[in-house]
């Protein structure tokens, strides 16, 4: 069975009626388009005149951990060159940029401008930018803070703290603060309903976990989840274990110690930082277009604004084991917790500390973290060892962190020694079958109908030549070039990846089966469970297919009919027409049609982006279709067995040709009755919002 649907779903010209009809029926709300821009605005992304000096301005020492990089000035041009680069190239109307070394801040500099319109520029002391996800950092430090105060433990049960309500968990394992800040808690994401248009449309962070928390669908420690909605959790138990509001808490505790004077929780910015926060932009059809401030009901883990001095001390903070200047955040030893790798799914593989992911480039080790919200970007990077930090913003989706972190490493810490390497092993035909299949990434929603976003994210792997594996994804039209992965054994749950030497690890469920691959598309922490056969995108778009053209058939016979019937000379008000169970038939396929249409096409017109504000009331209203059509369906079914069991059964047979007429009206019960699974299992039947 399995290998018949893969061949038949692997059928050149029926994917292209299953992408062509149920893709875009489907599926296109929940797509990342591409939107290649072809003309790049000529704005002036670095001026000299608009630049802040940088600093220090007296010679900075060589360091024995960085003996390259102690010239600002050399730097300087270094830093100028790639970003201005990559401003031009991603379409990024400004960026900012700090590093600090040895204790101090090293360098910091604006480039492009804080907003188009005004012409205002950004000024690495005075742009505030929203830094999104490296919000986190500051949750967990101040997590920790209560942990030195023995207020909270981080191997308790979470719920222990709870009054007002309870995390939905399932399993006997407890969540503990520690999988919180590791995303091993066992939650999925949520994205609908996660901001707010206005301040004052925001909910106080206890009442909106509350009713938006996302439930616990993985044994706690055992696998890595990212969740924003996780951190959020952590926040509210700060808030609710020290008694203070989540953001003053920040202010008082770290913020104000730290000097961070240009820094701030609140949305928005208090008056007097509100005004020097960058617009965030969106580049679409070759104009860049700011976009609105998103009011976010999960402030513990995105809400931040900063400038880049600013998030330089923060960095000095914890390089500095917890301490600037005079000022102690943390205890040394609470810092080394922190930075400690505490989750891995395997030692060849990236990890993660308390909120601190790492990463290993040019041998060495990284720690820090990622921060998108729509119009921003933004990355942090310590590396410990080297008492180097680098914290990069951009006022655009589009960062530009990933090729300068990459240069630099290559410039300052090149690899003067390659690691020896690892001598592969054979597997056999047998062996490496094991490994075959579809694999989906956890990170995606699984108790909302924003749960269709999941076939965008599977990869298929298959054996190569002599003895390999290979990735590829779905050769969807509207994803783009997919990415071709090559895997060589060298353990029997490890791979080495061929294009970066990266690894590539698998993991077993109870029963010996391969349940999982780790880290399969990037070298850092993720993780993609196996799902059978039928869960596949091809398999899912030939369902939507399948049932769309049925659906499409019955709403055009039900109108059409009785204009033939008129045409042959029966009028069109004949009572046996108007009680005709065709018009049962034709109600369903209509329905079901307009419910397949009107969802992508209402979420699309509307903006996909803004499920973040909650569930548009035309959208709402079109979740009311499948519950209509749920009964029609068994009423349909029944009228079908009907034609076939009584072949003079009057409203069927008499009036619709005989056996072509039941087959017809037989397969537009088939459809429906396989609708109605294919609806609840992706959280479409009924209002899961």
């Amino acid at each position: 069975m399995k290998k018949l649907a893969k061949n038949l779903f692997t059928t050149p010209w029926l994917r292209l009626v299953v992408v062509g009809l149920g893709g875009f029926i489907l599926f296109l709300s929940l797509s990342v388009l591409p939107g290649w821009a072809k003309n790049v605005p000529k704005i002036p992304l670095s001026d000299p005149q608009e630049q802040q000096p940088v600093k220090p301005e007296q010679p900075v020492a060589p360091s024995p951990t960085a003996p390259g990089l102690n010239n600002p000035q050399e730097f300087a041009a270094f830093a100028d060159k790639i970003i201005n680069e990559e401003m031009s190239k991603s379409h990024v109307p400004g960026a900012v940029i700090s590093v600090v070394k040895d204790g101090k801040l090293f360098f910091s500099k604006g480039y492009g401008y804080a907003n188009l319109e005004k012409k205002i520029p950004v000024v690495a002391d005075k742009t505030l930018f929203r830094v999104a996800s490296l919000s986190k950092l500051f949750t967990a430090t101040a997590a920790m803070q209560l942990y030195e105060r023995g207020q909270l433990d981080l191997n308790a049960d979470v719920n222990k703290y709870l009054t007002n309500f309870q995390l939905n968990n399932p399993f006997p394992q407890p969540v503990t603060a520690a999988q919180l800040m590791t995303h091993t808690d066992g939650t999925t994401k949520r994205r609908i309903g996660l901001a707010a248009r206005t301040a004052e449309k925001m909910q106080p962070l206890g009442d909106y976990l509350a009713d938006h928390m996302p439930p616990v669908v993985w044994p706690p420690g055992q696998l890595y989840s990212y969740s924003s909605h996780s951190i959020a959790f952590l926040g509210y138990l700060v808030e609710k274990i020290s008694g203070i509001p989540f953001a003053q808490y920040i202010d008082q505790r770290i913020l104000q110690p730290l000097n961070m004077r240009r820094s701030t929780f609140l949305q928005p910015p208090p008056p007097d930082l509100a005004d020097d926060l960058a617009v965030g932009y969106q580049y679409q059809n070759g104009k860049f277009k700011a976009v609105p401030y998103l009011y976010l009901n999960i402030a513990p883990g995105a809400s931040m604004s900063a400038t880049a001095t600013d998030m330089a001390q923060f960095m000095m903070a914890h390089l500095l084991r917890g301490r600037y200047e005079k000022s102690p955040i943390l205890k040394e030893d609470t810092v080394r917790l922190m930075h400690k790798q505490h989750f891995t799914h395997h030692p060849k593989l990236p990890g993660t500390g308390y909120s601190f992911r790492e990463r290993l480039e040019n041998n060495i080790r990284t720690i820090g973290h990622l921060g998108s919200l729509r119009g921003y970007s933004s990355s942090l990077t310590l590396m410990p060892d080297r008492n180097i930090g680098i914290f990069i913003a951009t006022n655009s989706f589009s960062g530009v962190h990933g090729k300068f972190l990459e240069q630099f490493l290559d410039r300052y810490f090149p690899v003067s020694k390659k690691p020896a390497p690892i001598k592969p092993i054979t597997l056999s035909d047998a062996q490496l079958e094991r490994f075959t299949g579809t694999y989906r990434d956890l990170e995606y929603p699984r108790h909302t109908f924003v749960k269709m976003s999941a076939p965008f994210k599977q990869i298929d792997i298959q054996k190569g030549s002599n003895g390999t594996l290979v990735i590829t994804a779905p050769g969807l039209f509207f994803l783009g070039n997919t990415p071709k992965i090559n895997l060589v054994p060298v353990a029997p749950l490890l791979f080495k990846r061929v294009e970066d030497d990266a690894f590539t690890a698998f993991g077993e469920d109870s029963t010996g089966n391969i349940a999982f691959a780790f880290n399969p598309l990037w070298p850092k922490i993720g993780a993609y469970e196996w799902i059978p056969w039928y869960e596949t995108v091809w398999v899912q778009l030939g369902i939507v297919g399948f049932c769309a053209i049925v659906f499409l058939s019955a709403s055009i016979i039900w109108p059409i009919r009785p204009l033939i019937n008129l045409l042959r000379g029966k009028p069109f008000s004949d009572k046996q027409q108007l009680s005709s169970v065709w018009v049962v038939a034709g109600l369903v396929g209509t329905l079901n049609l307009v419910f397949l249409i009107g969802l992508p096409l209402s979420l699309w017109l509307i903006g996909i982006w803004k499920l973040v504000y909650g569930v548009p009331a035309v959208v709402v209203a079109l979740f009311a279709i499948p519950l209509v059509t749920f009964f029609l369906t068994f009423l349909l079914a029944l009228f079908a067995a009907l034609a076939w069991v009584d072949k003079n059964w009057s409203l069927v047979a008499r009036s619709f040709s005989g056996v072509a007429s039941r087959m017809h009206y037989s397969l537009i019960a088939l459809a429906a009755l396989v609708f109605i699974p294919f609806l609840a299992y992706w959280n479409l039947l009924g209002f899961h919002f």
